[in-house]
């Protein structure tokens, strides 16, 4: 019955790590239009697809997997020491905000 031999499989796995991103690190988008975000996740789900079916499974989960690279990077790395911004908590908000070139009128 259960079977990962078909595309299902890469959905679900993309569908995980969104969702995860979401409900963990949701908060640092509550700025960002619903349409890019909806957008992002379709355009990778798009990407890891392909690359299942032209490459194979292994090729697509491996790139699916680096993904994380940036990731850490940006957080643990980018955002504390050059931008003196928290990588997890987005603290302090006024110097994020400025970052993600939103309105930071909010703070006055």
């Amino acid at each position: 019955m259960w079977t990962t031999e078909s595309l299902w499989f890469e959905i679900a796995l993309v569908s995980i790590v969104y969702a995860l991103g979401n409900i963990l690190m949701g908060h640092f988008e509550e700025r960002t239009p619903k349409i890019r975000r909806v957008g992002k996740y379709l355009l990778t789900l798009l990407i890891i697809c392909g690359l299942s079916v032209l490459f194979g499974r292994t090729v697509a989960l491996i790139c699916l997997s680096t993904l994380i690279f940036p990731v850490i990077f940006i957080h643990g790395y980018y955002l504390p020491r050059k931008k003196g911004i928290n990588g997890w908590t987005g603290e302090p908000k006024r110097k994020y905000y400025e970052f993600r070139k939103w309105d930071t009128d909010i703070f006055r």
